[in-house]
This record gives C-alpha cells, structure tokens and sequence, in this order.
C-alpha cells in the first residue's frame, strides 16, 4: 500500500510550508500527496508536484481530513499551523490532531517534525 502524506499549512505559513516541499521534493515524490485546496493549488502550481486537493480547510477541509484518517486513507500529516493567529474553525483543528493523535499517526506541526516523517522513509 503507498503511504499517503497529508500536507496542510495556515495562510501566514504556506510560504513556509511551499519552501519545505521544495527542499524536501524528491523524498515527497515517493509519496502519495493529498492537501486542503489552497495549500494543493499553491504546490502544484509553483512546484509543479501532484497534490490531491481535497477541501478548504475553515469549510470544513480539516474534518474530512479526519475522517480520511481514521478511515486509513492517510498515514502521515505535515501541518505548519499557525498558532499566533486565532483561526474560527479552531475546533475542527483540534478535531484534526486528536484523531491523528488517538490513532496514532504521525503528525508534524513544524519543520523539524516534518524533517522527521520524511526522513523516517529512509530507514
């Protein structure tokens, strides 16, 4: 089964995010990418990477994407959340990393431990 990596990131860090990808593209390409619908339009246009867009994350993209998750349709979630901003969909967020928690799968809120879902490939 091909491991499916969920790539999400918060208006102020989708630059971010959008850089990771770039350094990180040739490891990603061993993947099967799905994200929210900005952050997928954002990647596949500059990056020129095939990111399935699923849904925009305040109408309810980060819901679906823990209902991909706890049906095994995602194993591993890269999400540069931005926590100085307050989101109004905030409940959905946390819906989103408790049920990545609860079911164990790997989830990345930054850089560093997106490095590490990564690199966790290369072991």
């Amino acid at each position: 089964m091909e491991t499916t990596i969920a790539l999400i990131a918060h208006n102020n860090k989708k630059t971010e995010l959008l850089n990771w990808v770039k350094e990180n593209q040739q490891a990603l390409r061993h993947y099967k990418l799905v994200g929210t619908t900005n952050t997928s339009k954002l990647i596949n246009e500059l990056l020129d990477m095939n990111v399935e867009p699923f849904g925009h994350g305040p109408s309810g993209g980060d819901i679906l994407l823990a209902a991909r998750l706890l049906q095994g349709q995602i194993q591993k979630v890269i999400f540069f959340i931005d926590v100085e901003t307050p989101h109004g969909h905030e409940h959905d967020i946390q819906t989103l990393i408790r049920t990545a928690v609860l079911n164990n799968i790997p989830i990345a809120l930054n850089r560093a431990s997106a490095d590490l879902i990564v690199l966790e490939r290369e072991r």
